[in-house]
């Protein structure tokens, strides 16, 4: 159910790749990545969160609540789901980064149709060579064992914190190329201008 979901936006990272731009606002055919991003999970969740760490207020124009990493050493993108699960006014959050543009429409039901079949704690895409970690739905109940995860000094997406158990995630394949190309990001795509 759409209700029991709070959506969020990945634009808090340093864009290193990009020499530093922030990539959220970048355009793609005529619109910035995130309201791209957005765009696709709206209607999938009842709350959208947009996580970001500069230029708050051009976030916050796009309509939605922007939450800033609670820690303020650049941890990466944990540190931006940290946050969200902090704050979620749901039971479960659904991740998507800032820069795939064509996110599919029933990527949040296919990934709870995969966690009532795969009795892990979360579920994220597969792309069918690797994880693709940051296109998740995320249990609101695992936020202290994040938290934990990052005040110990992790921060790699694909790390699994410790108490986590073996079967902590199950992932959705996604096959057809419609949605391989879903999960690239923006940098993969002839249009991107910086």
């Amino acid at each position: 159910n759409a209700s029991d979901l709070t959506g969020l936006i990945l634009a808090g990272g340093q864009a290193r790749r990009l020499a530093g731009v922030d990539k959220g606002l970048v355009p793609l055919g005529g619109r910035p990545l995130v309201e791209w991003a957005i765009r696709a999970p709206e209607p999938q969740v009842g709350a959208l969160l947009v996580n970001a760490n500069r230029r708050l207020d051009l976030y916050r124009g796009f309509g939605h609540p922007v939450i800033p990493d609670r820690e303020a050493d650049h941890a990466g993108p944990l540190a931006g789901i940290a946050s969200a699960l902090a704050v979620a006014p749901t039971g479960w959050v659904l991740c998507v980064p800032c820069d795939p543009p064509l996110v599919p429409g029933d990527l949040a039901s296919r990934l709870a149709d995969a966690l009532l079949t795969g009795g892990a704690d979360l579920a994220a895409a597969h792309d069918g060579t690797r994880l693709q970690p940051l296109h998740a739905l995320i249990p609101v109940r695992l936020a202290g064992s994040l938290g934990g995860f990052l005040k110990s000094g992790g921060s790699a997406v694909r790390e699994r914190p410790a108490s986590y158990g073996a079967g902590w995630i199950c992932a959705i394949k996604m096959s057809d190329s419609g949605e391989l190309e879903a999960l690239m990001d923006a940098d993969a795509y002839t249009e991107f201008t910086a």
